[in-house]
């Protein structure tokens, strides 16, 4: 009897969804996407082009592009989620509470070693805190600029931001005494007010 001819192996092509690698390459993707397109100029679709898997499955893993972004660049949280939170707890206090939840988010055990290697990524160097940049304007100032009114919410939003980017890199990179052994609450008490004037008060001050 002739022996039976052994079945050939069946080709694949592409990324199977399952394969140990394919999280890593879509990161990979969206690394280099990020870096030289920017947040905004980055698509799900390229990034999903260049690590050679369908679209759907950077959504599957990742869900939206701030998310993969996120991921990324390891950024500790999701910023336009905690704003969110923040939002909804009410108008009176969106200054403190916001300086209150980023702090908590810079402290947490989970999130603080990469919120300072970010941040001191942005301070050094240039591609990195062009990254930065360009996900803060898309990612948070949006967010923000929601809880302003009138043709000066972006401006608003850029004033807040620059507020809590300046604690981060006081706090956490320079560890400017006493701000960086200052307590949460304490913080976001004298703090959140300056914080306040931007979202809703007066920016005019004196002038007429």
């Amino acid at each position: 009897m002739s022996r039976a001819r052994a079945s050939r192996p069946v080709r694949r092509t592409g990324r199977r969804s399952g394969d140990s690698g394919t999280r890593e390459a879509i990161l990979a993707a969206a690394r280099a996407r990020f870096a030289q397109h920017g947040y905004d100029g980055a698509t799900i679709r390229g990034i999903a082009a260049d690590a050679g898997v369908d679209p759907s499955l950077v959504h599957h893993f990742y869900g939206t592009k701030e998310r993969l972004f996120a991921e990324a660049l390891r950024f500790p949280a999701v910023p336009s989620e905690v704003l969110d939170r923040v939002v909804r707890a009410g108008p009176d206090r969106l200054g403190e509470d916001l300086v209150r939840s980023v702090l908590q988010v810079w402290e947490s055990p989970e999130t603080r070693d990469r919120a300072i290697a970010l941040l001191r990524s942005a301070v050094t160097n240039e591609q990195a805190a062009a990254m930065l940049r360009s996900f803060v304007e898309g990612g948070i100032l949006g967010a923000i600029a929601r809880v302003g009114s009138g043709d000066d919410a972006g401006f608003r939003a850029s004033l807040v931001a620059s507020q809590i980017v300046g604690l981060g890199i006081a706090r956490v990179v320079l560890r400017i005494e006493p701000i960086a052994s200052a307590d949460i609450d304490e913080l976001a008490a004298a703090i959140g007010p300056s914080v306040q004037r931007y979202l809703t008060g007066d920016l005019r001050g004196g002038a007429p």
